[in-house]
């Protein structure tokens, strides 16, 4: 049972902690997914799905350790595993994604102001919100 709430706007710098994937549903939509770490001292993990294509060039060029700024829409969802217990996912339907480097942006390849790419319009990382329609 999957119960999901989404939360609010959020805008986090984090860690690339698992390097993205790109998938596609069985509507032939590309998704593109990966494990940000937010934390400073301690792991804090939040997934980030980007589900339209403005993003792929930055995400695709993301790598493990990469420092990025996210901003999109915090989801939260319940499961419960195997063995009955809860477990909260934390989510990012992510609206925009920069990568830093040292604190300066690095231009993720579309020309905009601030350089930050807009869409348009572990092992939590396979307990997914809408997980019908993600195929991680």
């Amino acid at each position: 049972m999957v119960k999901k709430m989404s939360v609010a706007k959020a805008v986090v710098t984090g860690t690339v902690y698992r390097a993205p994937e790109k998938r596609f549903t069985q509507n032939n939509i590309a998704v593109s997914a990966f494990v940000l770490n937010i934390g400073e001292r301690n792991e804090i993990l939040i997934r980030v799905v980007s589900r339209r294509n403005s993003l792929d060039e930055i995400v695709s060029s993301l790598s493990k350790g990469d420092r990025v700024l996210v901003e999109g829409r915090l989801q939260t969802n319940t499961v419960k595993t195997d063995d009955g217990a809860e477990r909260r996912i934390y989510e990012i339907d992510a609206n925009a994604v920069e990568k830093l480097s040292g604190g300066a942006s690095v231009s993720s390849g579309v020309s905009s102001a601030d350089d930050i790419v807009k869409f348009e319009s572990d092992d939590f990382s396979n307990e997914l919100i809408n997980e019908d329609e993600i195929p991680f």
